[in-house]
């Protein structure tokens, strides 16, 4: 997508009653997949002492932007880094990235990690641009209920 002019966002931790455009915002995005419920993540992030979810607001206060960011007292995550599809190409995640990055730095965490689903590949060189870096790694999971 081109490039266009940047929008300027005010960024701040997010309210309960964020949810709901939150959510539609990570939906609109393709953050969604059948197995996770946002609105659980959500309200996960927002009780949790070690994360939180942010958003950037523009001057009328609508969404346009967001990241869920936590930490485990050594490295931090980025989830969820989201900016309107009609406002793309304005600076919106890097300024969302920016925030969360700013946000570790502040809890003393000094590494930011994040994972891009492999069918996300699109997203690589955005992060790469950043500054992230591909760490080969193998991630395990398993499901806890």
């Amino acid at each position: 997508m081109p490039r266009r002019a940047a929008l300027t966002l005010t960024i701040r931790p997010a309210l309960p009653a964020d949810e709901a455009n939150t959510t539609d915002l990570w939906k609109a995005c393709g953050l969604v997949v059948s197995y996770n419920d946002p609105g659980v993540d959500f309200r996960f992030a927002l009780a949790g002492e070690t994360s939180a979810v942010l958003v950037g607001t523009d001057a009328a206060g609508e969404i346009n932007g967001s990241v869920m960011v936590g930490h485990d007292g050594h490295r931090g995550w980025l989830y969820y880094v989201a900016a309107a599809p009609r406002a793309q190409g304005q600076g919106i995640g890097r300024q969302m990235v920016q925030a969360a990055e700013d946000w570790l730095r502040d809890r003393g965490v000094w590494k930011a990690q994040l994972l891009v689903r492999d069918t996300n590949t699109q997203v690589v060189s955005f992060y790469e641009h950043l500054g992230f870096e591909i760490s080969p790694r193998v991630v395990l999971s398993k499901k806890l209920g």
